[in-house]
């Protein structure tokens, strides 16, 4: 069963720059992270609960271009500098939901292995699947974690639901808005491969929309000029209505 959005992935150029500019900029603090054995990137993540923003970047182009996941953060960080790469849905039993998505008819691949190692020396780990390449207007990939592993066990996921950010509190995120060059095929790949039926809207027929788990899924056909493909909402109780847009991406943190 997929649960909700697990993370966003965005390429930056360099990861203390990112980090301050999500500070500054949004009131986020994103730290931790670390980096992805013989995978050339590394990563910094600001959580929100269970869901978390990961910011990556590249430390060897040449194994980077390689993987599944490095060879679209190398395009992204080419053509735009940074900016929204992919999103990622939990799964709390990974090899049924492949097992149903495959019957239905779906590309998505056997589950694989995964893990990064943590500047304290601990190692996430987790398990992958994916139908085919991944991309900001291509289906996302799902993820199973590893409780017994670092970052996923109650203690630690109890610590971080009231982790506070220097907005002033624990922050959540409600929408990720997605915007496409034509909604339809996008649409169909996610109906395809992961048995999404994104709702078309009555009133804007240049929208689809989903919700998974606590958070909605969006997307919008890209006006000219449109200079952002993604757009983060997040929500905090005390916050009042801001809104940024930097790495690549638009932010607007909402009262919620």
């Amino acid at each position: 069963m997929l649960t909700g959005i697990d993370h966003l992935a965005i390429a930056v150029p360099d990861l203390d720059v990112a980090v301050k500019a999500l500070r500054d900029a949004v009131g986020i603090e994103a730290g931790g992270g670390g980096v992805h054995p013989g995978a050339g990137t590394a990563n910094r993540l600001a959580w929100f609960g269970d869901t978390y923003l990961e910011l990556i970047t590249v430390v060897d182009r040449e194994v980077a271009a390689a993987t599944f996941l490095g060879g679209p953060t190398i395009r992204v960080l080419d053509e735009e500098g940074a900016g929204f790469v992919t999103f990622v849905l939990a799964s709390d039993d990974l090899d049924a939901g492949v097992g149903r998505l495959r019957a239905a008819g779906s590309a998505m691949s056997d589950p694989f292995p995964g893990e990064r190692r943590r500047s304290d020396g601990r190692i996430v780990r987790w398990r992958l699947a994916r139908a085919g390449e991944v991309g900001p207007e291509l289906p996302p990939f799902l993820i199973e974690h590893d409780t017994s592993a670092a970052e996923w066990t109650q203690a630690e996921r109890a610590a971080r639901a009231i982790e506070r950010h220097p907005i002033g509190g624990p922050v959540r995120l409600s929408e990720l808005e997605l915007r496409v060059a034509d909604v339809d095929p996008v649409a169909a790949a996610y109906r395809r491969e992961l048995g999404l039926d994104l709702e078309r809207s009555a009133a804007d027929g240049a929208t689809a929309k989903a919700r998974i788990g606590r958070q909605l899924v969006v997307l919008r056909a890209r006006d000219v000029g449109t200079a952002a493909r993604a757009t983060i909402r997040l929500t905090f109780p005390g916050a009042r209505l801001t809104s940024a847009e930097i790495l690549g991406c638009r932010f607007e943190v909402a009262p919620g």
